[in-house]
């Protein structure tokens, strides 16, 4: 797999693009129906494939959460819950990092409520698509006119300096190749006093070169994750505070048990007798700017 920063941004974004048009994460969108098995390959494991909302229930999202979502903004993208973790206020101005199919915008809205305003970045045009469709569907459900999607990549923000409460994602800082610069940004962007609540994964300890240079393994958010003190020094770098870094096993575990086939792929290359859990887990991250 190429080094090259921006080469690495195109994979990503045509992985994306690919999940946009299957509309989910996971290989249960190319289950046999015959009852045949298709190991490998980025095929699919039976019957055993997490569908999207079986992704989203592990992560802790509520069946409420769930059923109140446009249809199609779940696309099992999810290693933890941010907006459960930021508290949302009436009234603030959320981003969320890597907006996806909207999943995270369309719960924000209605929690930061017609005074509040949420913002979605996307460097994925055909995502950018997808969410914004939706957004007639969250206006008649919530009764709601505040959120937006901009096409932008997360390293280079489409905001002005100062101008966020609180910053979201789920699961994509860890697809940049150069994650420090991700949280400068986060930084600039963030008003004083602003606050982050991130769900993405990480390392405990390095994993495998062979695992490192996998694109299926970049593109389902394991390739790049960092090791959780290299999260911390970025952040503090970057000149965040009141860092908390919290380790949720629930997904690697849930992923591994139902034997997702790019984690069954994954444990494959780890030294014999390893588990996925003792290099990767789910981390909830929140901060705030002085």
């Amino acid at each position: 797999m190429t080094t090259n920063p921006d080469a690495i941004r195109d994979q990503v974004r045509e992985g994306y693009t690919k999940i946009a048009k299957d509309g989910q994460w996971s290989s249960v969108q190319n289950a046999p129906t015959d009852g045949g098995s298709c190991c490998g390959g980025g095929g699919c494991c039976g019957p055993t494939t997490l569908t999207a909302d079986q992704v989203a229930s592990a992560v802790g999202y509520s069946g409420d959460d769930l059923s109140a979502l446009p249809e199609g903004a779940n696309m099992g993208l999810s290693c933890g819950n941010p907006t459960a973790i930021a508290a949302l206020q009436s009234g603030e101005v959320v981003l969320d990092l890597g907006s996806g199919g909207g999943m995270d915008c369309f719960l924000a809205g209605p929690r930061v409520g017609p005074t509040g305003r949420v913002i979605g970045v996307d460097m994925t045009p055909d995502m950018l698509s997808k969410a914004r469709t939706n957004i007639e569907n969250y206006r008649t459900r919530s009764g709601l006119n505040n959120v937006e999607f901009r096409l932008g990549e997360i390293e280079h923000l489409p905001l002005a300096d100062a101008s966020i409460d609180v910053v979201l994602s789920n699961c994509v800082i860890n697809l940049s190749p150069d994650q420090a610069q991700v949280w400068r940004e986060v930084a600039r962007v963030l008003k004083p006093g602003g606050r982050v609540a991130i769900s993405d994964l990480a390392l405990l300890k390095p994993l495998p070169e062979l695992v490192v240079a996998d694109l299926e393994a970049l593109i389902g958010c394991v390739a790049g994750a960092r090791l959780v003190d290299a999260i911390l020094s970025d952040m503090e770098a970057a000149g965040l505070s009141d860092i908390e870094l919290t380790s949720k096993p629930e997904y690697v575990e849930a992923m591994t048990t139902w034997q997702d086939p790019l984690y069954q792929k994954i444990i494959a290359a780890l030294p014999r007798g390893s588990k996925m859990s003792e290099y990767v887990t789910s981390l909830d991250i929140a901060a705030r700017k002085p």
